[in-house]
């Protein structure tokens, strides 16, 4: 019984049955008698698709407007997500990464996180939901949305674990651990039996 921070990656939430699927494991886990958090990243190749999408239109396109633009991806997975736990009779709400409270730095695309406001977050478990926060995301000082590039929905989870001093963060991954290079598109890539702080960052 304790406050579980469970983060799911794209692949874990590319289509109906895997939504379902992540749903099902955080119905389980609030079931057992815990407070959970759940972090999605953007369904599958969203992401791509987006970036694509815009290089449709330019070949340089602004950092703040390529924030605004991947920020949809996250929106709709936890929307969905929400969607199928409230189908399975969890009560559940979704929270972007604003209403969630990251503020950030100004760095569009590569942004940092410069503090959590919990108080949304807090407030909705005390009402007895699962929270489902869009990672990735936050907002600036000028009430821009930024995103916080690559890892950015781990660093999420983690920055929301440590900001409410969860019990557990759990990290659902499609691997079997951190390797040298993105298995699914190096060959011969070597999974790490340990890496420092600043290797991972």
């Amino acid at each position: 019984m304790g406050l579980i921070v469970q983060k799911f990656g794209g692949s874990s939430v590319k289509d109906r049955d895997r939504i379902f699927n992540v749903a099902r494991i955080v119905m389980n886990t609030r079931n057992a008698g815990n407070d959970v958090v759940v972090v999605v990243s953007a369904q599958g190749d969203t992401t791509d698709d987006l970036i694509a999408k815009a290089a449709e239109i330019t070949s340089d396109p602004s950092h703040r407007e390529m924030d605004m633009l991947l920020a949809a991806g996250e929106e709709i997975s936890i929307s969905l997500l929400t969607m199928a736990l409230q189908e399975l009779g969890v009560s559940a709400i979704s929270l972007t990464g604003w209403q969630a409270g990251f503020r950030t730095d100004r760095a569009y695309t590569k942004a940092r996180i410069t503090r959590m406001e919990t108080e949304r977050i807090s407030s909705e478990l005390e009402r007895n939901r699962v929270v489902v926060v869009a990672g990735f995301q936050g907002l600036n000082k000028l009430d821009d949305i930024t995103t916080l590039g690559r890892g950015g929905s781990d660093t999420s989870a983690v920055a929301i674990a440590a900001a409410l001093h969860a019990d557990r963060c759990q990290i659902y991954t499609d691997v079997e651990g951190v390797y040298t290079a993105d298995p699914r598109k190096v060959r011969n890539t070597r999974k790490l039996d340990e890496i420092t702080f600043d290797e991972m960052l």
